[in-house]
Parts: structure tokens; sequence; C-alpha cells
């Protein structure tokens, strides 16, 4: 396909009113939409837009900006809760992560064993992939800063032998990122076993799906958009659940509700008692108006939305 020439001039506040009138966006209160202009941005907004216009650039009728605000506001209010869960199952994961490897090797800092760890090897872009040096590396930053974390201060303030923390201070260092990492680079299928077994799923499915944590943690922290995404890095489908899971229309991994309902099978075993089902229920009722079914919630070929509340995983 060929290229053109970029050549869409800068609009004013006021011209960006203009326009989404032109383009048949209703707008009650002018005034108010200008200083949401001010504050949010146009091209941030504009994201939003797809899903209210059958014809490009030309809104439904009676869609109004007051919409556009709402389905916003659902959005960030979705990114919170989504933040929220992650840290919970991250933590889980970094407690599952320590423990399991310190009581099985029955050593505090099994962290500074290499031979745990895969072989350095260079990946399909020629990057050297080696999570036992990367690993020593945040350690040793983390020792060597100005204002290193209390813990740490307090270990090298007391201790010179093993020169690093142990295990339980030294990965309280680490992002989920960076654990998902660690997680891959572990050599023995044993201890990737151990670990992904508190959260009953397999550790070819568990490394997907802490990519994906990742990936989505990333989003909600740059404030990018959930509603209405497919997902660039997609959880492996759970097709051996332990316990309950989903029916089949709902298994569209490229789609957020799918990782929603994978955040609800780890707090499930990280925090039993996880409020997540009501919390989203008061999130779609603040919204009633905002079309959820484009998180990947499916229909039932008519039209009808299904009733994701009354599937096994959510009872």
């Amino acid at each position: 396909m060929s290229k053109k020439t970029y050549n869409k001039i800068p609009l004013s506040y006021n011209e960006q009113i203009v326009l989404l009138k032109n383009r048949g966006l209703t707008i009650n209160d002018e005034p108010k939409a200008l200083n949401y202009l001010k504050e949010i941005s146009y091209y941030r907004l504009s994201a939003y837009f797809l899903p209210y216009q059958q014809v490009k650039d030309k809104f439904n009728s009676e869609v109004t900006f007051k919409q556009i605000i709402n389905t916003y506001s659902f959005d960030r209010e979705l990114r919170l809760l989504m933040f929220d869960c992650i840290e919970r199952i991250e933590v889980a994961i970094r407690t599952q992560f320590i423990y399991g490897m310190s009581l099985h090797y029955n050593d505090s800092h099994w962290q500074d064993n290499q031979s745990l760890f895969i072989t350095p090897y260079y990946n399909k872009i020629n990057v050297l992939v080696d999570p036992y040096a990367s690993l020593q590396s945040i350690i040793s930053k983390a020792k060597t800063v100005r204002t290193p974390e209390v813990f740490i201060k307090h270990y090298i303030d007391n201790y010179n032998k093993p020169a690093n923390p142990p295990s339980w201070m030294c990965l309280e260092l680490l992002t989920v990122g960076e654990l998902s990492f660690l997680y891959r680079g572990l050599k023995n299928k044993d201890d990737k076993k151990r670990i992904a077994t508190f959260f009953d799923v397999h550790p070819t499915v568990f490394i997907s799906w802490l990519h994906t944590l990742t990936y989505v943690r990333n989003l909600c922290a740059h404030h990018s958009r959930l509603w209405n995404r497919d997902l660039a890095i997609e959880p492996e489908k759970l097709l051996k659940p332990i316990g309950n899971w989903i029916d089949k229309p709902y298994e569209n991994n490229k789609r957020v509700f799918y990782f929603i309902c994978v955040l609800k099978y780890l707090l499930l075993r990280a925090n039993p008692n996880n409020s997540l089902k009501g919390k989203l229920e008061v999130l779609f009722n603040k919204y009633p108006t905002v079309p959820i079914q484009f998180l990947g919630i499916p229909s039932d070929g008519k039209g009808n939305m299904l009733d994701w509340k009354n599937q096994p995983l959510w009872k």
C-alpha cells in the first residue's frame, strides 16, 4: 500500500467543538465540553469514538458528548480496578516464588545459585537473555543507590555474609515484569510447576498469563484504554481448569473480558474472599449506557448479551 503525506492541521479547542458537531455529535453544554477537551485532549477521547460510528467520522444519531465522557470515565475506573487486582496477584506470585524456592532448596539465598537458572542465550533479535545476571544487576543497584530501601540498608549495615540479602528481600525489588522474566528463566521444570500449582495452572499457561499480566499492568499504569481493546499479548487459553471456569462462548482471549476472567481465576487462589464480581457489578451499574459488550462479553447471536454473572467462575 502506498503511503501518503500527513496533512492534518492542529485545531483550537473551539474548532474541535465545531468539528465534533459537524460530525453529528450532540453537545448540550459547550463550555463543559471545552473544559474536557482542555483536560483530556481530542486525540485521547477519539479512541472512544469508533464504536459510536457506523460510518467513519459520522456519529450515530443521538450520541452525545456526555456519552463519550461516560465511556472514558468507565474505562478509567475499570483500569483502577484491574490495577488493584493485579497488585494483589503480584504479591501472591512473589510470595509463592520466594517460599517455594526457599523451602524446597532449604536456602535463604537461592537467588545467588546460578545453577538454578537457564544458560544465557541470544534471542531472535540478538539480545542476550540471562535471567541470573539480570537479577544480580537489580540487587547490586539496590545496594548501591544513594537511598536504598530500608530493608536493604538494614541488611548491608548489619551483615557482610552472604554479600546479598536473602531472597525474600531481593524479590521485593522486582516488578511483575521482572518476576515474569525470572520465572521463565528457571532451569528446572519442577521449580516452575511448584509455583504454578498454587494457582492451579500448568507452567506453560502460567508463563503466558504472567506475560499478559505485565502487559495489562503497563496499560493501566500508562492510562491506556482497556475498553474495546484487542490484547496485543493474549493470555493462553485455560483448557484444563481445576475448579470453576467459563463456557466456550466466553473464550475469546483477544479481548479484555477473558483477561478479567483470568484475574478472577487467580484471585480465587490468592484471595478466595475477593470482591471482584461485586465491584464489576457496581461499575457496570454506574454506567448503564456504556456498551460493556465491547469488553468481549459474547451475545447469543441475536444481539442479546449473555449473562456473565451466571458463569461457573463468577457464581
